[in-house]
């Protein structure tokens, strides 16, 4: 078992830096509605970008060493929250844009899948509250 630790410094206004066990920084802040500067993302924005993060590397790991030729990778990730306190992630959908000449689909489809289905923690973490759906797309 391994763990893992964060500190959260208080700024001013709804601004916060997240050290985390590597030493690098994280700035989160809030909407100018409820008191923040809307100078960077917010916790939940994060949430969304982690979850891309962690299965983004999975992917294009397991498409290296498939040796596939991307040249472009990206992920369009959105996230529909609870209207009632707390404002969780209900659904979470990551659509997986992979460009390059010569991909081939299958190997997409397999790194995608091993990623969602076995390596992705953030996904792990996040399916026990949200319905996370995923679908992919080759572009030459």
């Amino acid at each position: 078992m391994s763990i893992s630790k964060a500190k959260v410094r208080f700024i001013d206004g709804l601004k916060f830096i997240g050290t985390a066990d590597s030493g690098h920084d994280v700035v989160m802040d809030g909407p100018v509605a409820h008191g923040g500067t809307d100078s960077a993302a917010t916790p939940m924005e994060l949430v969304l970008i982690g979850l891309g993060g962690c299965t983004g590397m999975d992917a294009i790991s397991i498409l290296r060493k498939k040796k596939q030729p991307v040249e472009g990778f990206e992920m369009n990730i959105s996230g529909t929250r609870a209207e009632a306190h707390p404002t969780r992630y209900t659904d979470v959908e990551i659509e997986f844009v992979v460009k390059g000449k010569g991909v081939d689909e299958s190997a997409v489809k397999r790194a995608v899948d091993l990623s969602m289905e076995k390596y992705c923690s953030v996904k792990a973490t996040l399916e026990q509250h949200a319905e996370v759906s995923f679908s992919y797309r080759l572009e030459e």
